[in-house]
C-alpha cells in the first residue's frame, strides 16, 4: 500500500512561510536540490492543495527553460511535469499539468488515491497536509530544517489535540547548514 510522505522546508521555529506567503528565506542550493529531486523520482504522485499547486503551476511547467535555472532546477522541472498531481480544493474549477481536481473527506480520498497507487504519495504544503497530520494519515514526515528564525507564519504543524509521537528514522546535515530529520509515527 502507498505510504503517504510529508516533506517540506521548515524554518527552525516551525514555520513553512512567512506571515504573506513568502519563501525568501529558504536556502535551497544544488545539493539540496539534488535531494529533494531524488525524493521525487521515488513518488507516484503528489497531492496538492490549491495555493501550493498554483505556487508550483506558475513556475515548474516552464523551468527547463528557464535560461536563469540551475541544472537542479532544470531536472525538477522534468520530473515535475510528468508526475500525476491530485488538487484538493473546492475553489478552482479546473486544473492543468498532469493534475486533476478533487474535493471532499481527504480520508477517502486518500484511500482511493492509495489503491489506485502502487508507489508512494507526497503531501505538498502545510495546510493540506495539516487536515491529513490531524486524523493520523501521515505514514512518513520529511523536514529540511533551514537555520533561520521567521518569529511568525505559516506553522509547518498543525494544532493538534494530542500528542504526535514520532521515532526519526534519519537525520543528515548539508553543507548549507540545512539539516534533513525524517520521521514515523510510533
Amino acid at each position: 500500500m502507498s505510504k503517504l510522505i510529508y516533506s517540506l522546508s521548515v524554518s527552525l521555529d516551525g514555520f513553512a512561510a512567512t506571515t504573506d506567503g513568502g519563501l525568501g528565506w529558504v536556502q535551497i542550493d544544488h545539493e539540496l536540490h539534488s535531494w529533494f529531486n531524488d525524493q521525487a523520482r521515488t513518488i507516484d504522485a503528489t497531492l496538492y492543495g490549491r495555493r501550493m499547486y498554483e505556487l508550483m503551476a506558475s513556475y515548474w511547467p516552464g523551468g527547463e527553460d528557464d535560461p536563469n535555472a540551475s541544472e537542479a532546477e532544470r531536472e525538477y522541472s522534468r520530473i515535475w511535469k510528468p508526475m500525476p498531481k491530485i488538487v484538493f480544493s473546492s475553489s478552482l474549477e479546473r486544473v492543468e499539468h498532469n493534475a486533476r481536481l478533487v474535493s471532499g473527506d481527504v480520508a477517502e480520498i486518500l484511500d482511493g488515491l492509495r489503491t489506485e497507487f502502487d508507489g508512494d504519495l507526497d503531501v505538498a504544503g502545510p495546510t493540506l497536509a495539516g487536515q491529513f497530520v490531524r486524523r493520523g494519515l501521515v505514514d512518513e514526515y520529511r523536514l529540511a530544517i533551514h537555520p533561520v528564525v521567521l518569529g511568525a507564519g505559516l506553522p509547518f504543524w498543525p494544532a493538534l489535540d494530542a500528542p504526535l509521537q514520532l521515532r526519526q528514522t534519519d537525520q543528515r546535515t548539508f553543507a548549507s547548514g540545512v539539516e534533513l530529520r525524517s520521521f514515523v509515527p510510533r
